[in-house]
């Protein structure tokens, strides 16, 4: 029998157009290419023209192009991925997850339970389309494994993705999606990847970033997210 088709997504990645990012979709794209990725998400925070940019000219770097974003509710972040409209922030995590689904995207919940990096708290995740099972930027793999017995037990499809906020670091971790049905990689739109993800047709594959890379992102980002809050606040 035939072997199905199996393709290696990583569906959260960071470009410049973060608070925390560094590179261009651009050079991320090539990077995916150059290290044997069929396809990554930008996932900004709040910011979708950089991805869908990035899902335009995926393509040119032979990647399937899916747009994506990270979105920030009231209950933590959410990956709306799949989507090319922004949804609207601080709204109910609940309400968030339909409009995800309503523009015909996957909502996945990122590094959950981790309060210090907005994860959404255990109580609060409720039916999201996939859990975020493993992220390569956690100091242990504490937070990793609770993620992937808590979806388990709730019969959520879970993802693997780098979180990436440099080019070094993408791919360190990805989801691969198999196609029970033999096709070509030219077959597979965003849709596809958005269904698998639902259908929880993913395997999870990663390492995570050195312990001192991981520090120095944490405290970094720290720094980044007060002067980002400060600059939003002078405009509300």
């Amino acid at each position: 029998m035939e072997e199905g088709l199996s393709l290696k997504i990583d569906p959260h990645v960071h470009s410049q157009a973060s608070f925390d990012g560094k590179e261009p979709v651009e050079l991320i794209l090539e990077h995916a290419s150059d290290i044997g990725l069929d396809g990554v998400v930008i996932t900004d925070h709040d910011e979708i023209d950089a991805s869908l940019k990035a899902a335009e000219l995926a393509e040119d770097y032979g990647l399937i192009g899916v747009p994506g974003v990270e979105v920030s509710t009231k209950a933590g972040h959410l990956l709306a991925i799949g989507v090319e409209q922004r949804p609207e922030e601080r709204k109910p995590l609940r309400e968030t997850i339909a409009e995800v689904r309503e523009e015909g995207g996957a909502a996945v919940i990122p590094h959950p339970f981790q309060r210090t990096r907005h994860g959404v708290k255990k109580r609060k995740i409720r039916k999201p389309d996939a859990i975020e099972i493993y992220n390569s930027w956690l100091f242990t793999g504490y937070r990793n494994r609770r993620a992937k017995t808590f979806a388990e037990k709730r019969d959520i499809p879970g993802v693997a993705a780098s979180d990436a906020h440099s080019v070094g670091t993408v791919g360190r971790a990805y989801t691969e999606i198999v196609f029970e049905e033999k096709r070509s990689k030219e077959e597979i739109g965003c849709e596809d990847i958005v269904e698998a993800i639902k259908a929880d047709k993913g395997n999870v594959y990663g390492c995570r970033v050195p312990i001192y890379k991981s520090a120095g992102h944490y405290v970094k980002g720290s720094a980044r997210r007060i002067g980002y809050a400060v600059r939003r606040a002078k405009f509300f």
